[in-house]
């Protein structure tokens, strides 16, 4: 692990023969395996900044061969890492308001994500990375949703009495609140959970449903469509020193590439949640559909579970919820 690490500037810089060209060398970092969409967002990046002829690299170490999953955000702010693709909220530790991008019910949809990214709400948490010379280069926010053995989820009454997987404390908070007893553990772990009876229901992401073929366990699936509660921030950082010592080409072509990626990161999250749905309906499953009424119904409950945890937590909690429940 040693050797990739370096002090100051996280940018590899390698000069040419005569000194005059500087070619550059990006270490980027992700715990996903090469097939994952947010893979393929960071090589999309790679590829087109490759393409640009601007004397800049992208490597990419995938599958948390280079650093542990919730261990990428304290390199990538020292400049001993320059690129990452993570959860922001694996950063809460850090930085508390950072929870709000993995919070029930402030994100309702894709397109209402893809406003968020571009809000008052997501200037302020950028000003926050920015101060731990942290810089946005794709916004990405992926969808999850509800699936259990024997009943549809959809509403807070739904979950009474149920032994329930959440993705996240928030939504642990929040489901509790409805009468759920909640059973901590990896999205992994799953499976076998509710094969063996420890799990009636499960929130995670539309990705893990089918990876983990958990259409085999339910009998039910509320996947993420108009209206959907699980929304998790996923961008493509890049430690800002780095940045802003690349040659003005080398930005352009950096941000340049970000736009596009980020664009097929929107479609391809959207895609994600309408394949699961069919991979489900296709093994049998019911599909079923969470209305207006059911996911104002939700962020009542968060309201008072999940939101006033929050905001009792955090400095300045009350003024980032309200800047994020703001966006339309």
């Amino acid at each position: 692990m040693k050797r990739y690490l370096m002090s100051g500037a996280a940018a590899l810089v390698i000069c040419s023969v005569a000194g005059t060209a500087m070619a550059a060398e990006l270490r980027l970092s992700h715990q996903w395996s090469t097939g994952d969409i947010r893979h393929k967002v960071a090589q999309m990046v790679a590829d087109d900044v490759a393409a640009a002829g601007v004397d800049l690299e992208i490597k990419i170490f995938p599958s948390e061969s280079l650093f542990k999953a919730r261990d990428q955000y304290t390199p990538l702010s020292r400049g001993q890492l320059d690129m990452a693709v993570l959860p922001l909220s694996y950063a809460a530790g850090q930085q508390p308001a950072y929870n709000l991008t993995l919070m029930p019910g402030l994100v309702k949809n894709h397109d209402h994500a893809a406003r968020m990214n571009y809000s008052p709400f997501m200037e302020a948490v950028e000003e926050i990375m920015a101060g731990d010379d942290v810089k946005v280069l794709v916004h990405g926010y992926l969808a999850g949703g509800f699936a259990a053995k024997d009943k549809c989820i959809t509403k807070p009454e739904d979950m009474a009495g149920l032994q329930t997987r959440a993705a996240g404390k928030s939504f642990e908070q929040m489901l509790a609140g409805a009468g759920a007893s909640i059973a901590s553990m990896a999205s992994s772990e799953v499976y076998n959970a509710m094969q063996s009876g420890v799990l009636d229901a499960v929130n995670t992401s539309s990705s893990s449903f089918v990876s983990y073929r958990l259409y085999e366990q339910v009998s039910c699936y509320t996947p993420a469509g108009e209206y959907a509660l699980w929304f998790m921030y996923q961008p493509l950082l890049v430690n800002k020193s780095a940045f802003d010592g690349l040659t003005p080409e080398q930005q352009t072509a950096l941000t340049d590439a970000g736009a596009k990626a980020e664009a097929y990161y929107l479609e391809e999250a959207k895609k994600e949640d309408a394949d699961s749905a069919k991979v489900f309906a296709d093994n049998g499953v019911e599909i079923a559909t969470m209305t207006a009424e059911e996911f104002d119904a939700w962020r009542a409950l968060a309201q008072e579970t999940a939101y006033k945890a929050f905001v009792e937590e955090t400095p300045n909690g009350q003024e980032l919820l309200d800047m994020a429940l703001a966006v339309e």
